[in-house]
């Protein structure tokens, strides 16, 4: 009986490694940005950043530039913090994403929001919070 219990409890937990709650394509309808994150593994080629080789992923879509992870902390199945670098490497931005069910995440943008879209002719800090769907 005890190696049956054994055996159900081997292949519950192979079954949760086997989930990988922080890789994912997600965008949101209002803003239309896009957020592309394998933060398990440095597989996801970046538009144009080549040169870089893989990374942990990027944001792109309606801002200015190209913003690529850096550093990344998963603290639990259903928060991670991450250092965004824009393409120039000029400016960061630190985030927080909190995971709701298995097709929304939300982003908050810690500190001083940098990230910036454009808005007819001028630069505007996008907000500081994006509520991202799964493609």
């Amino acid at each position: 009986m005890k190696k049956i219990f054994l055996l159900i409890a081997l292949c519950f937990v192979g079954n949760l490694w086997a989930q990988k709650p922080w890789k994912f394509t997600m965008k949101t309808e209002k803003s239309k940005i896009n957020l592309r994150l394998d933060l398990y593994e440095e597989s996801i080629e970046v538009p144009d950043m080549d040169m870089f080789g893989p990374m942990h992923g990027y944001l792109s879509g309606n801002i200015y530039g190209l913003w690529m992870v850096t550093s990344h902390e998963i603290v639990d199945d259903t928060h991670a913090r991450l250092r965004l670098s824009n393409d120039f490497g000029s400016e960061t931005q630190e985030v927080l994403l909190t995971l709701k069910g298995d097709s929304i995440c939300q982003m908050d943008l810690k500190g001083r929001v940098v990230i910036k879209r454009v808005e007819g002719r001028k630069l505007v800090k996008i907000d500081p919070t994006h509520e991202f769907k799964r493609k």
